[in-house]
């Protein structure tokens, strides 16, 4: 097929290094020139451009924007795009993108990659990226049938794992596994550098190691894509917070009252619970 990618950064690049070993022909859109010649040098698209009227070609359209330009960049693309191209994203929050972008264009369906790393741009573009990662569809009602098994069949050769759901589930589910972690870990860290020995906080730096590594991460990750959570998936990842924030209330209770049995249940409770969500 030809597949189209607007948007050239680690997912973007990424995608078009697995679509072309699979035989698409790719072309790629970005702002800067210099992006779409580090792509083409890449491997990750075989055309690149900064106009996006190269894409009026393409069979597929992967809208790789940061979030919050996927609506507004799919409101300047459709102007070059046939009808019958279709049009699909990677963004982390589905239902205002859905609700936005499925009256402009038919043949859209969101979508969203579980997949990623700490690095950006283009040079961090990886093969296999998608590899027995989830991904994400989120037809709805009005979603052409032939839109969906194109996805499917596209995704399947990515080698990702398919779920469907509604836009809203979607946003329900990434809450609690995706958004909450990301401000439970900022929270962490800013805790710790409230500490208000100086020598103190310098020891607790210097002896940092995996455990504060694993739990930390996510929280020290890129502020822009954070915010954008938060901002578009703002009511699911509130209640998700109020939910935490009762939990650590829990918690505090059991260690002021001296609950050692309760809190040894409660942690008893957890160690069981976190197989059902990730391995080892």
């Amino acid at each position: 097929m030809k597949i189209g990618i607007l948007g050239l950064g680690l997912i973007g690049g990424s995608l078009g290094l697995d679509l072309r070993s699979q035989g698409h022909y790719v072309f790629g859109v970005s702002r800067q020139e210099s992006t779409c010649t580090k792509a083409i040098a890449l491997g990750s698209v075989d055309e690149a451009s900064v106009e996006m009227n190269l894409l009026a070609a393409a069979e597929v359209v992967f809208i790789c924007t940061p979030l919050g330009l996927i609506i507004p960049t799919v409101e300047q693309l459709i102007a070059h795009l046939p009808s019958h191209v279709i049009v699909t994203d990677v963004g982390s929050v589905k239902t205002p993108i859905v609700k936005a972008i499925s009256p402009l264009w038919e043949n859209f369906i969101g979508g969203h990659p579980m997949a990623g790393t700490a690095e950006s741009g283009i040079e961090a573009a990886q093969r296999d990226l998608f590899v027995s990662r989830p991904y994400v569809l989120t037809a709805t009602a009005t979603t052409p049938a032939t839109a969906i098994t194109v996805m499917e069949k596209i995704v399947t050769q990515l080698g990702s794992t398919i779920y469907h759901c509604s836009p809203q589930e979607h946003d329900r589910a990434v809450s609690w596994i995706s958004h909450l972690p990301v401000m439970v870990s900022a929270a962490l860290i800013s805790a710790c550098m409230s500490e208000s020995d100086r020598h103190v906080l310098q020891l607790a730096q210097q002896l940092a190691s995996s455990g504060f590594r694993d739990t930390s991460r996510v929280g020290g990750g890129n502020p822009e894509l954070g915010t954008m959570m938060a901002r578009y998936n703002q009511q699911e990842l509130l209640r998700s917070l109020q939910q935490y924030r009762h939990n650590l209330d829990e918690l505090i209770n059991m260690i002021e009252q001296e609950n050692w049995t309760a809190l040894q249940e409660k942690l008893q409770f957890t160690q069981s619970s976190r197989p059902k969500f990730v391995d080892g």
